[in-house]
């Protein structure tokens, strides 16, 4: 298959498609630059959640557990309202359940394509959005920002370098993380019985009647602990809807899924960077889970703890944020 970046379709939607030896992957820019598939042609991998052509309009409707949708800010805020650096933060009450802004604004919208190619090294694509007072999103956050993603292809899998610059001259609160929905198993044929999954998490977040934090943990149940042995765990042993600090393990912060028949390991080096990851498998009830990666703990402008310890922060005026992750497999000796 030839090295290629080029316009098509994903299941009638307009795509724009990687292709690198044996992998290919799908970004779709209209559907807030989702990386929609990620997939290893000759073993038959599906990395990612992908919306089958019958699933598209409950994808686009809610388009936020497949794929790698983008979380700015990253899940949920009490009543929307925050205030970081004197300025009042409303935003909508999207999540009636909860009474919570939940998910940020820019997982369904269009991004701007503006640099794809492909060569001996890489295929890859370079999107952004950029807000200013003409776009509707400054009215929640009144910001002049940017947020850029790079995605490439490569004979090292899936590489993601994520960007947030503050091109104003008010202190921006940088908060970002990915919803990242992985196929368990990813490869045809396979069972959830087949696979065990390991994640780089470190203590276990309280969470209220609304899915906020109290700034207190929790002891992790017997499944959890299990996950973040260096043996794995089973994901679907219960339901987790959980949030955890990250521990980066030897100096990386990732979440492996092995194939325990294939003999096969699906690796996320999400990045030191990200310091809170939540845990989500649609109450253990399907073939996928998210583990994603975020910087900052949940509510976090609202919780009172050490901005170290929750992982918020702020970009002056001028200031960039930037961040890489990757996605690959490699084998497991017997």
């Amino acid at each position: 298959m030839a090295n290629e970046s080029v316009f098509g379709l994903f299941n009638g939607v307009k795509a724009l498609w990687l292709r690198h030896g044996k992998y290919e992957a799908a970004l779709l820019p209209g559907v807030g630059a989702n990386l929609i598939a990620f997939r290893d042609i000759e073993a038959g991998y599906r990395m990612l959640r992908e919306p089958a052509e019958s699933e598209m309009e409950s994808f686009l409707a809610s388009p936020a557990v497949y794929g790698i949708p983008v979380l700015f800010p990253p899940n949920r805020y009490r009543d929307g309202k925050f205030e970081v650096a004197g300025i009042e933060y409303q935003l909508p009450v999207n999540e009636k359940a909860t009474g919570n802004h939940l998910h940020g604004f820019f997982t369904d919208n269009e991004w701007e394509v503006v640099e794809h190619g492909a060569n001996e090294e890489e295929s890859f694509v370079v999107v952004t959005y950029k807000v200013d007072e003409n776009d509707s999103i400054y009215k929640l956050l009144p910001h002049r920002f940017e947020l850029r993603l790079r995605y490439s292809l490569s004979s090292n899998g899936l590489t993601q370098t994520s960007t947030v610059t503050n091109k104003g001259d008010k202190v921006l609160p940088c908060m970002l993380g990915f919803h990242t929905a992985f196929n368990a198993p990813f490869a045809q044929g396979g069972k959830r019985e087949d696979v065990t999954a390991r994640v780089t998490t470190g203590v276990r977040w309280e969470l209220d009647g609304r899915m906020l934090p109290t700034g207190d943990t929790i002891p992790m149940t017997e499944a959890e602990a299990a996950m973040k042995s260096p043996e794995g765990g089973w994901p679907y042993a219960e339901a987790l809807d959980n949030h955890y600090s990250a521990a980066p393990v030897d100096g990386r912060n990732f979440c492996e899924i092995v194939d325990h028949r294939i003999g096969v390991k699906l690796v996320y080096d999400a990045g030191l960077k990200y310091k809170q990851w939540m845990i989500w498998n649609n109450g253990a009830s399907a073939g996928y889970f998210c583990p994603e990666p975020q910087i900052n703990l949940v509510d976090a402008p609202n919780v009172d703890l050490p901005n170290e310890t929750k992982g918020f922060i702020t970009l002056q005026p001028g200031e960039t944020w930037s961040e890489t992750s990757r996605i690959y497999t490699e084998s497991v000796l017997a």
